[in-house]
């Protein structure tokens, strides 16, 4: 049994910890989402990074499509522009973008990333990234939370403010740096349809594509403001599905909101997950030495088999590509990821890239001449997320037993219980050799699980 619990409310001793598995993240108008709290948390961010980097911290800023990202955008400003900071602004740009231009360009300190990825339009996020180690370490996220919780207004000072600068060629130099590591026309003769899920990547993604020679259908790539992510991108694959067939394209790919993360559907239609990608990287040239890959609690155990009769080993994370980040680093291995799609090439960057992993995915198709994508046997998987109004402690006795008694009825397989860190849900999945076993023990134990968790 394994049991992985993330409370809302991250404590350490009497610290609170504001954020969450990946930044910070909720619904507009209620905290930390309002006007005063997000003003409040510029002005933390501003004080912290002085105190981090120096009297000037130099800090990019992107963001997504949702409608809410100029108003968190302004809300932010207000309260970091109250500090000596330069602030540079890249407008609409994936993720990755932002966190390449930190690793490669030298010229940043800080990244803030506007976007609530996969998440549906009402809802935002902020990301905080440092040039140097990535997603931020526990104790920068307690020392920022620390000053946002215990601020007063009577600190603020109007004698020095800090500047905005627009940074218009952001997307100018993220897709050079990507033309490095590929050949050109690489891709020539190849038709492949693009889902940008109405998000980050919806004008880059051609661009990119094109450039290496290939035939592009966009689909999914007119961004409203409330659209990204709605029946489309990485977590709605059936319109992805439908155009690969109608235009008989050798392969589709499918991008969430922020651009971190894609998935990717055959020639087919045949969804191909992260897990998928991951085992067709093992066969790229560059990556075909390494002895270790990095998945999570959640990567499918057929993987995990497949890897070792290859003379791999397979190290699982807590979910969140941070912790798969900090894995390979750990461990000096350059492939790791997560089933959403979340996949690290570590001789790129220390995260996530839904464009890059693409093209290195097709680097790997073309070298095996594996259009169809076929690699392991997976295991049936049921994943159920269960909404609940409370968080109780998993570990306790009654939970443990409860668990423990639905794991028991499993042949050959594995059960995970766990609290999402972004959503109000709990997640429960079960893997075994047989479909029926794992479908009746998840639907029974997620269904006792959610009478327990709702008041």
């Amino acid at each position: 049994m394994k049991i992985s619990e993330v409370p809302f409310l991250i404590k350490s001793g009497k610290k609170q910890n504001i954020f969450g598995t990946d930044g910070i993240r909720g619904a507009m108008g209620i905290e930390p989402f309002t006007y005063q709290s997000i003003t409040g948390l510029g002005h933390a961010i501003g004080q912290w990074a002085q105190n981090k980097y120096g009297s000037v911290p130099v800090i990019l800023l992107g963001h997504d499509t949702r409608q809410s990202c100029s108003f968190v955008k302004a809300a932010l400003q207000t309260g970091l522009l109250l500090h000596n900071v330069l602030l540079y602004d890249a407008q609409v740009v994936p993720t990755p973008t932002v966190c390449q231009l930190l690793m490669h360009t030298k010229k940043f300190n800080l990244g803030i990333v506007i976007s609530a990825s996969h998440n549906p339009y009402q809802d935002n996020g902020i990301k905080l990234i440092d040039a140097d180690r990535g997603k931020l370490a526990l104790d920068d996220e307690l020392q920022l939370s620390a000053l946002f919780y215990e601020q007063s207004l009577a600190l603020i000072r109007y004698d020095s403010f800090g500047f905005t600068h627009n940074y218009d060629q952001a997307r100018d130099i993220y897709c050079a740096t990507i033309a490095h590591y590929f050949d050109a026309n690489f891709l020539c003769n190849t038709k492949i349809v693009l889902d940008c899920a109405h998000g980050a990547t919806y004008e880059i993604a051609e661009r990119i594509f094109t450039h290496f020679g290939a035939q592009v259908i966009l689909i999914n790539n007119k961004p409203t403001g409330t659209n990204i992510n709605a029946n489309c991108g990485a977590l709605h694959l059936t319109s992805l599905q439908e155009a690969v067939r109608q235009q008989q394209a050798g392969i589709g790919f499918a991008f969430d909101g922020d651009g971190d993360r894609v998935i990717a559907v055959n020639k087919n239609g045949m969804i191909k997950n992260g897990d998928d990608i991951l085992a067709l990287l093992t066969q790229h040239p560059l990556y075909e030495t390494q002895s270790t890959i990095v998945g999570t609690v959640m990567t499918n155990h057929g993987f995990e088999v497949w890897l070792k009769n290859q003379g791999k080993k397979l190290t699982r994370t807590p979910v969140g590509d941070k912790y798969v980040g900090e894995q390979l680093e750990r461990e000096t291995m350059l492939l790791g990821g997560e089933q959403s799609g979340h996949i690290i090439l570590r001789d790129y960057l220390n995260t996530g890239d839904g464009i890059f992993t693409a093209l290195r995915t097709l680097q790997a198709i073309i070298h095996t001449d594996n259009w169809s994508m076929e690699t392991f046997t997976k295991f049936p998987q049921i994943l159920i997320n269960v909404p609940i109004t409370i968080k109780k402690d998993l570990t306790t006795p009654y939970f443990t037993q409860l668990i423990a008694t639905h794991e028991a009825q499993l042949h050959d397989g594995r059960l995970l219980v766990r609290y999402s860190g972004t959503e109000s849900i709990l997640r429960v999945m079960i893997e075994d050799a047989d479909l029926l076993t794992a479908q009746t023990v998840a639907n029974n134990l997620s269904q006792e699980l959610a009478e327990a968790l709702t008041i």
